[in-house]
């Protein structure tokens, strides 16, 4: 496809995390074991959840659908990186790029949505529990997760027909270890502010205002057990000191990636693996290691795969 004078690109080049052989053998190990720590780390979380009927409460419903996302979440950039560190020439095709571009903007703002559902769930046990049950409903949980992928799907759509309707005629090497808005818009061989604005409204935004309704949630939360120091409110702060690690792991990396027009550092990419590898690693461990109930529940599994 010409664009005026030029030729389309129809592959870009991914420089990846380091090139050198000793380190990529080093990152391959490492992002090996993480990709198969989220992957058994979430996947047990899904099937405690689903088979243990103690678990059926809106929270851990919310907790499996963030397992998944996570898997997927990792799923999108992990495997592609896992080849690349022991490939020479690291290329990509430019519809290859663009889709996992989407997929990953598309997870990535899902899971922004359903923490902040999160942080409305434990704000809502926490500060009105006589309700409780009749505003967090079945119904209402179901919706809200619908309205999180919903959401994100929107989002990602937004910043995937922006991208694409750019020219790329060349540079085509992009300095990180999969695609992503910043990287890729920067190869464009026009003027791209307006474009940066948009985006960085988009996804800046976003982030920041999920952020901030986390923030805010908790700061309540905080507030009303100032003020009643019951056992059981103790064991929901301990629940939202939790979800406060996973927010803070996720969401600081992520506002300072997308909230500023977009530039070339080398420390992008390193910011980078916080949110698409450490966050789903550290998820499972967070909510396993601090959860008791979800403990005996992985207990109880493991005891019933011993049997067979």
């Amino acid at each position: 496809m010409a664009v005026g004078n030029f030729s389309r690109v129809t592959e870009l080049v991914l420089l990846g995390l380091s090139d050198t052989r000793e380190l990529q053998v080093l990152f391959f190990t490492f992002f090996l074991l993480a990709y198969a720590m989220v992957l058994l780390g979430n996947l047990l979380i899904i099937v405690a959840v689903r088979t243990d009927p103690n678990l059926s409460s809106p929270m851990y419903f919310l907790l499996c659908n963030l397992s998944f996302i996570d898997i997927c979440c990792t799923s999108v950039t992990c495997p592609r990186m896992l080849v690349d560190l022991l490939s020479h020439r690291k290329a990509i095709a430019f519809e290859e790029c663009i889709a996992q571009l989407f997929f990953l903007h598309f997870v990535g703002a899902s899971e922004m949505f359903l923490l902040t559902v999160m942080a409305y769930d434990r704000y809502t046990a926490i500060c009105k529990p006589l309700h409780y049950t009749a505003i967090m409903s079945w119904q209402v949980c179901w919706g809200l997760v619908s309205a999180c992928w919903a959401g994100g799907f929107l989002h990602s759509i937004v910043q995937t027909l922006l991208t694409v309707q750019l020219p790329f005629c060349g540079p085509n090497t992009i300095d990180n270890y999969f695609c992503d808005v910043p990287s890729v818009v920067q190869l464009a061989c026009t003027d791209i502010y307006v474009t940066e604005w948009l985006m960085a409204s988009n996804s800046g935004l976003i982030s920041l205002a999920c952020f901030l309704v986390l923030v805010m949630s908790y700061t309540f939360i905080l507030v009303t057990i100032r003020v009643h120091f019951a056992e059981g409110h103790w064991k929901a702060l301990s629940t939202c000191t939790s979800h406060v690690m996973v927010v803070t792991i996720f969401f600081v990396p992520c506002i300072f990636i997308y909230l500023r027009l977009f530039s070339s550092s080398p420390s992008d990419k390193h910011i980078c693996v916080i949110y698409t590898v450490i966050s789903p690693v550290m998820n499972p461990i967070i909510y396993t290691l601090r959860n008791s109930e979800v403990k005996v529940s992985m207990w109880k599994l493991w005891k019933r795969c011993k049997v067979f």
